[in-house]
């Protein structure tokens, strides 16, 4: 069974750390575990050999974790490490470390410090010159961009908007412009709100998908324009539950209008250079995104004699 340790409330129910006698030793890091966003088998075997090896597991809460960990059949030692309590618990694990105890980082669900605490453990843990391991997996965000059918070439994860309204609107107007795909969070009371902003600010037509539930039950994937989606999720209350990633296209109003501006270019470029490579450096060149570049050569390419 774990063991809650809250350093802010030290009592007989929440002992120091006792080294477990015959488990496997791992080295003293600190490990960034990711653990599945919905679905209990995306979880890596490399994930599962770390939790049981290391000496603690640092969770965003032990309640939530210990389900996880009892399904696995994993017994290590449990500190709660949030955002209430990460001045107290950061110096205390990365003392920890130093004595040549290995601790894990997990959150609640996927990547840690995705729209989740460790940022402050991390930056410690460098600044003590103490080793921070990678152990990769499931990310809602990159989970949702993958499957988003918008351009993933270039993408900016803005995470969760202001709750709001007025902040809401301003930080939406900075993105306004931008190119890139746009990766949001959202918490499911805001999602309608967020929606209807989104499609005054960036507008009704921009393309965009809404990823809620990934890798569960009732997992929606639905790729639209932002007016549409606002009728869809308002009309639906079971749209307007559980986890949201909102996916979002860059502004690419004006690039396929200036495109044949730069046909000369692309011509000249085409003369040396292979398509990839000249719509590489046309890019570089002009700011215009490469994959319409690319697109663009290919039918200069097409309708050469």
């Amino acid at each position: 069974m774990s063991v809650q340790h809250d350093a802010q409330q030290p009592s007989q129910s929440q002992p120091q750390y006792q080294p477990q006698t015959g488990a496997s030793v791992a080295k003293a890091y600190l490990y960034i575990v990711a653990t599945p966003i919905g679905n209990m088998g995306d979880i890596t075997a490399r994930a599962i050999d770390t939790l049981k090896k290391v000496d603690i597991i640092a969770c965003e809460d032990t309640r939530t974790s210990g389900k996880l960990l009892s399904n696995f059949g994993i017994d290590t030692q449990t500190w709660a490490y949030h955002e209430h309590n990460s001045e107290v618990q950061t110096p205390k694990i990365i003392e920890m470390i130093q004595r040549g105890h290995s601790v894990a980082l997990i959150s609640d669900a996927g990547t840690p410090l995705i729209s989740d605490p460790g940022y402050q453990l991390v930056q410690a843990a460098h600044a003590a010159n103490v080793a921070v391991v990678p152990i990769v997996g499931a990310s809602a965000a990159i989970g949702a961009l993958s499957v988003a059918g918008l351009p993933s070439d270039k993408f900016s994860f803005v995470g969760f908007l202001p709750a709001k309204t007025h902040g809401r609107v301003k930080q939406l107007q900075d993105y306004a412009e931008r190119s890139e795909t746009l990766i949001f969070y959202e918490a499911p009371h805001r999602i309608v709100a967020s929606l209807k902003d989104m499609a005054e600010v960036f507008g009704k037509s921009r393309p965009a998908t809404l990823c809620r539930e990934l890798t569960k039950t009732f997992e929606t994937v639905r790729k639209s324009t932002l007016g549409e989606l606002v009728d869809f999720v308002e009309s639906d209350s079971n749209q307007q539950k559980g986890e949201i990633v909102l996916v979002v296209g860059g502004n690419v109003t004006d690039v396929n209008e200036d495109l044949n501006v730069h046909d000369s270019l692309l011509l000249r470029l085409l003369e040396d250079l292979s398509v990839k490579k000249a719509a590489a450096l046309a890019s570089d060149i002009t700011g215009v995104k490469k994959n319409a570049l690319y697109q663009r050569l290919l039918e200069l390419q097409q309708n050469q004699p």
